[in-house]
């Protein structure tokens, strides 16, 4: 039976398992976990060891949780997980290492957006190109009614990331017509902001 006594050496065990998984010191992290702590354990706001290690970019910690166990796909309370984190804050190394683990690519956060679109939105051409090798769907619709192509128009600024984000798209199958909910179109989208070169990707010229 646990005592009281026990439980509060098991809680403390966890919180400091979170802070030197966020701080990214592996041999904490590991005798923490031999000491007890639970891989899969929640502090404020839902954090776990394994998304706050994502949160920094922890890699070698990363590395020793998901050696422990850990769930890339588990989720704090605004939604993030391991995965998720990798593909908005442009993490090449960490999207590898959770897809390998097992990550679900269609999972999405509080705005229902898949990896693709976080991606898209903020023009990291390299975690879009890394999940175009697996199965998500390209054209997924958020709950601001957009895709990863308008994410990419809308948000972006048009530049050389943003543009090469939206050739990678298109060149996948992504949807061109596939209009937002007030019915303008990623074209319309992309003229409206004089994104020129992404005008004439999807004009095909």
């Amino acid at each position: 039976m646990t005592t009281a006594s026990t439980a509060t050496t098991i809680s403390a065990l966890n919180a400091r398992l979170i802070n030197a998984a966020a701080a990214g010191d592996i041999a904490a992290v590991r005798s923490l976990l031999a000491e007890g702590a639970h891989i899969h354990a929640q502090y404020k706001g839902g954090l776990s060891a394994i998304v706050a290690a994502a949160y920094g970019n922890k890699l070698a910690v990363v590395d020793v949780l998901i050696a422990a166990g850990a769930d890339v796909n588990m989720k704090d309370d605004s939604l993030q997980s391991a995965y998720l984190i990798a593909t908005s804050e442009g993490y090449p190394e960490l999207l590898e290492k959770t897809l390998a683990a097992g990550a679900d690519v269609h999972a999405t956060d509080s705005y229902n957006g898949t990896g693709l679109i976080r991606a898209a939105d903020r023009g990291h051409v390299e975690i879009i190109q890394a999940l175009l090798r697996t199965d998500i769907r390209l054209d997924h619709v958020n709950r601001l009614g957009w895709t990863a192509l308008l994410e990419a128009i809308i948000l972006g600024d048009g530049g050389k990331r943003h543009t090469e984000v939206v050739r990678l798209l298109t060149a996948a199958g992504a949807d061109i017509n596939l209009a937002d909910r007030d019915g303008i179109t990623p074209l319309a989208h992309a003229q409206a902001r004089g994104h020129e070169r992404i005008e004439r990707l999807l004009l095909g010229i």
